[in-house]
């Protein structure tokens, strides 16, 4: 079967911070494997706006622990 332009080989090892994230936590949602195989686009949009929603989370919560190690140092 040919690749379609949907699907774009994912290469884990040419990964900003952001998209490292972003990869940890599809796997984390058991959602590795489908991204490896056929890309980000492979994706529902499901998928990608549950991904998106615990990038929102995390970053927020990073936010808040810097913050409080800022205000008790």
């Amino acid at each position: 079967m040919a690749k379609t332009k949907n699907q774009v080989p994912f290469n884990p090892e040419d990964l900003t911070p952001e998209e490292k994230m972003k990869f940890e936590i599809a796997e984390e949602l058991g959602l590795g494997d489908k991204v490896m195989l056929g890309g980000w686009r492979s994706l529902t949009a499901k998928e990608s706006g549950r991904i998106g929603g615990l990038i929102t989370k995390k970053r927020r919560e990073e936010k808040k622990r810097r913050e409080e190690e800022n205000s008790a140092g």
